[in-house]
């Protein structure tokens, strides 16, 4: 789910056997993450054991595509409205997910699924409403397009 710079044809992989699992939880909670549940806020490492794989049966926000000066924007209105808690970030009531155009397409194209699995560990396991809310679902289906041949940045103009 990244970039695939550097590597080769005949290159040694481990298999871990797992499914991609992303961190889920009260641990979240005033968090921004990207699709393989990595913390991209700089508030340091998610103090989390419980994770769910991403491709689980059927039984937040979501920002697929987007900008990252949108996201920041975002970001900072809910820390000043109080939605994200500074003083204790576990008393944040949002998680954010996003999954930039500068990514690659795999990444784009699963960033819903590491949102949902975020929104599904509310809702089923706390067993509290859930607003999963998706910004851009445009960008999303178009990281699922095939595609011929290479764009800039892993994109095509629309």
């Amino acid at each position: 789910m990244s970039a695939t710079d550097g590597l080769t044809r005949g290159m040694d992989i481990i298999d871990t056997g797992a499914p991609l699992s992303v961190p889920v939880g009260g641990a979240t909670l005033g968090r921004i993450f990207k699709v393989l549940g990595e913390p991209i806020d700089n508030l340091g490492p998610v103090d989390n054991s419980t994770t769910f794989p991403i491709h689980r049966s059927a039984p937040a926000f979501i920002q697929v595509g987007e900008w990252t000066r949108e996201g920041n924007d975002l970001y900072m209105e809910m820390k000043e409205s109080g939605v994200i808690n500074e003083q204790n970030i576990a008393e944040s009531k949002v998680a954010l997910v996003y999954g930039q155009m500068n990514e690659p397409l795999g990444a784009r194209m699963r960033v819903g699924l590491t949102a949902l699995t975020m929104a599904e560990y509310f809702q089923d396991v706390n067993e509290q409403d859930v607003l999963l809310f998706v910004d851009n679902i445009f960008r999303f289906v178009q990281a699922g397009e095939k595609r011929k041949g290479p764009f800039p940045l892993g994109v095509r103009k629309s």
